[in-house]
């Protein structure tokens, strides 16, 4: 990629600034990468063969607390000396003279997440799964056995009431998005009165990641967590919701199509997810009595999404190219039966 093709930076600027930060000698070249939220995010790598990752908002208006580089930056920067695994946190910077919005840089890290099966059967063998489901749950059970104050991340949330909170935001933006999706369910409806009215006590606050899932983690051929990535939502808040969330998401065969036909998890070779609520629990020492209804919470969560994504489609608000809306559609119907056979056991 040529400067003239870099979008957000000023490639120039960049580089005559990063030796200024970090050991790295130019030139360097740059490479744009997918994904991250939308975030702007390239791999810069040096003339001796460093490579860095730099990561800013989006061009164009934002809201006012969305593509907050400084909250990503000092999450791996407070994880970053703990057993989580994260990218080396190299500099956050907020100088006009050097970008028009704020962006950090912070170390490459080798590995490949794992979005679909496809992503599976490239990187990671049979016989690597099993260590890599364990060192997944390990990662998850590290995080949330952090104290936040010990890591200076005591002011990242409001620790009290994020079930409450989170139940809030989604059936807002359940009932925000009937008109657009030109769709209901009474179940969402009923889930949620459920939900707010069986609410379990939350424990201590922890470092909850929001979208913690193999698509999020890098893994190493031998199925060892490298690095935990896209901390943007990240908060303090209930770690029972944050483990449910990743339990949900760890999809076994003949689990229903909420995570895509192609579910990286649902290959051989992987523990089942039984195998890892064992191991949180042996780890963390949690008490996983209420695991239905944060189980059944998350499902109900991910239907809201679902539903908000759909109708943002169905208004003209994203472009449908490539996009299969009758199976985005079926996923929400899919998600809330999931919620519903979990909330049948609270």
């Amino acid at each position: 990629m040529t400067h003239s093709d870099v979008v957000g930076f000023d490639p120039i600027a960049i580089e005559r600034w990063l030796p200024t930060a970090t050991d790295v000698t130019g030139p360097f070249t740059w490479t744009r990468l997918p994904g991250g939220h939308s975030n702007l995010t390239y791999l810069l790598t040096s003339a001796d063969g460093r490579e860095l990752v730099i990561r800013r908002p989006p061009q164009g208006e934002l809201l006012p607390k969305a593509h907050d580089m400084w909250r990503e930056y000092r999450i791996i920067d407070g994880l970053w000396p703990t057993a989580v695994p994260v990218a080396e946190p190299i500099a956050y910077v907020d100088d006009r003279e050097l970008c028009e919005v704020h962006f950090y840089v912070m170390g490459k890290v080798d590995g490949a997440a794992l979005y679909s099966g496809a992503e599976v059967r490239d990187w990671l063998p049979e016989a690597a799964r099993q260590r890599a489901g364990e060192s997944f749950i390990d990662t998850l059970a590290a995080l949330h056995s952090i104290e936040p104050a010990d890591v200076g991340l005591a002011e990242l949330g409001r620790p009290d009431g994020y079930v409450a909170r989170q139940l809030k935001t989604w059936y807002g933006s359940w009932t925000a998005s009937v008109p657009f999706a030109e769709h209901d369910d009474p179940r969402a409806h009923e889930l949620h009165e459920l939900f707010n009215a069986n609410l379990p006590e939350q424990g201590p606050a922890r470092v909850v990641h929001g979208d913690f899932g193999p698509h999020n983690c890098m893994f190493s051929p031998d199925g060892e967590v490298t690095a935990v990535l896209d901390w943007e939502i990240a908060t303090l808040g209930d770690p029972l919701a944050d483990f449910a969330y990743s339990i949900n998401a760890w999809v076994e065969p003949g689990d229903a199509g909420v995570y895509g036909a192609d579910p990286a998890t649902a290959l051989p070779g992987f523990p089942s997810r039984d195998d890892l609520v064992d191991r949180y629990a042996e780890a963390t020492g949690a008490d996983l009595s209420d695991l239905a209804f944060y189980r059944a919470f998350n499902a109900w969560k991910t239907a809201c999404i679902l539903h908000g994504v759909y109708a943002r489609y169905r208004a003209g608000q994203k472009s449908t190219e490539g996009v299969d809306l009758d199976a985005l559609f079926a996923r929400i119907g899919l998600s809330l039966d999931v919620s519903a056979e979990r909330a049948a056991e609270i």
